[in-house]
């Protein structure tokens, strides 16, 4: 079982077991993502591949990207994901948007739809939303990592 985590705030966490499982941040309080992420653990984890994110210039080419108080609100949900998966002992690895999308087919450049697109193409009996799409294309990625045999 493969999980994968987009931790932005409008993100979501996803599993790759039997079935595809998917928890938008939305839905959900902190309390119940840890109560989730540590039920999904103890039925054995192998490996959980978090998003590895930055923070972003507050203006690139006279856009408007991030400001502080996103840039600080991205960051501490990060690290609370980091702290979630330390305390539960599942074991992580970051991969970078370039990377998973790179090995997706489904380069965005921060074009949400791209990704959205490719996720319902995997998934076509799900319904797809913008705050599910990376994390089950991130878990994607990683189930393909452990079953190289896949790809």
């Amino acid at each position: 079982m493969i999980m994968g985590i987009d931790p932005g705030k409008s993100g979501a966490v996803a599993v790759i077991a039997d079935e595809v499982h998917y928890y938008a941040f939305s839905k959900y309080t902190e309390h119940d993502l840890c109560d989730i992420m540590r039920d999904w653990n103890a039925k054995g984890i192998s490996m959980c591949y978090l998003e590895k994110v930055h923070s972003m210039p507050a203006f690139v080419g006279g856009k408007k990207r991030q400001g502080i108080a996103s840039t600080f609100t991205f960051g501490q949900n990060f690290g609370w994901y980091i702290g979630v998966l330390d305390a539960l002992k599942i074991p992580y690895s970051f991969v970078t948007p370039q990377k998973w999308q790179a090995f997706m087919q489904c380069r965005s450049g921060g074009d949400k739809n791209v990704t959205k697109r490719r996720a319902q193409q995997l998934y076509p009996s799900l319904k797809i939303t913008h705050a599910i799409a990376d994390a089950l294309l991130i878990a994607t990625y990683g189930f393909h990592q452990h079953n190289p045999f896949l790809t």
